[in-house]
């Protein structure tokens, strides 16, 4: 198929995709409108955006609802029913790992304080193009969004290991997990009263007992949490701090490893004095999100107010 056939399909495809954002939607139905088999308009569809068809009605809905939410102060459960989401707790749950704030607090809030995606920034999204494939070369050049987070005293509940100083080396030594074993990961994501979603985190040596590696996959809870830990796993208590959060552009998920690997360079280089903070390892763990192509690599580090 040429590449024009292809990108005509695809346009077909998220044509029907907008004119039916609020109703429910199939394969079938997505595929129909380009004319082409399930399996054809799917990889037509993922090699054109970079992303399965679902990936970018999920991100869209959303999206759209943050949209939604700010322009109109419309209740959150009429919100979440309009964009096809079936419960008030699905919604706030999605809206809330894919921005860091709930739907309601988003409502109240004029300031981007404590969330991961700038007013400005959702409306960058909502113009943006849906292909969001991109050359390395476009990578190194990709704007990092800043902003500082208060954070209170909490817990944190993770799951060490004996020598890993990042993601990959972490999963090959704990074991990526089955449904026999769940990896850390997964049983983490079990944890109903976490504050946020899951996230890797590498540890200070205040931290860090000895014999244990730097990396670790954790989630923090209210300072109260009395639930129960997982077998295996640890507490540590977190003073309230300051964080520094850090957030790129959207990519490809096929860029993966370039995209990411760009920004955590740009990261890096940042200088916090511009913000009048320096960091401050021994407050708390550096900590970054599950990678997401559609909100892009997010990072916090730990700082705390220069002297003036």
């Amino acid at each position: 198929m040429s590449e024009n056939n292809r990108s005509t399909a695809v346009k077909k495809m998220l044509d029907y995709i907008d004119a039916h954002l609020y109703e429910p939607m199939t394969l079938s139905m997505i595929a129909k409108a380009a004319d082409y088999s399930q399996y054809h308009a799917a990889r037509m569809f993922k090699e054109e955006t970079g992303e399965a068809p679902f990936e970018y009605i999920r991100r869209k809905r959303l999206t759209d609802a943050a949209y939604t939410l700010r322009k109109k102060q419309s209740r959150v459960l009429d919100v979440a029913l309009d964009f096809v989401f079936d419960s008030h707790e699905g919604f706030t749950r999605a809206f809330t790992n894919a921005f860091g704030i709930a739907p309601k607090r988003f409502m109240s809030q004029p300031e981007p304080c404590g969330w991961n995606i700038p007013y400005y920034y959702l409306d960058r999204l909502k113009n943006k193009s849906p292909d969001m494939k991109g050359s390395a070369e476009n990578m190194e050049t990709n704007v990092i969004f800043t902003q500082i987070m208060e954070r209170p005293a909490r817990k944190l509940i993770l799951f060490r290991c004996k020598k890993a100083a990042e993601y990959y080396s972490y999963c090959e030594e704990v074991g990526w997990g089955s449904e026999e074993n769940p990896a850390p990961w997964d049983i983490l994501c079990g944890i109903k009263e976490a504050m946020y979603e899951p996230v890797g985190v590498w540890l200070p040596d205040n931290m860090r007992p000895e014999g244990t590696g730097i990396y670790a996959h954790a989630v923090e809870v209210p300072q109260d949490y009395s639930g129960e830990i997982p077998k295996g796993f640890d507490v540590i208590a977190l003073p309230p701090c300051k964080y520094l959060i850090f957030q790129g552009e959207p990519y490809d998920d096929g860029s993966y490893q370039t995209a990411v690997g760009n920004c955590m360079k740009c990261i890096d280089k940042f200088n916090p004095e511009v913000y009048g903070y320096q960091y401050c390892e021994e407050a708390g763990p550096k900590f970054q999100l599950a990678p997401m192509g559609w909100r892009g690599y997010i990072e916090g580090r730990p700082v705390r107010e220069l002297d003036k």
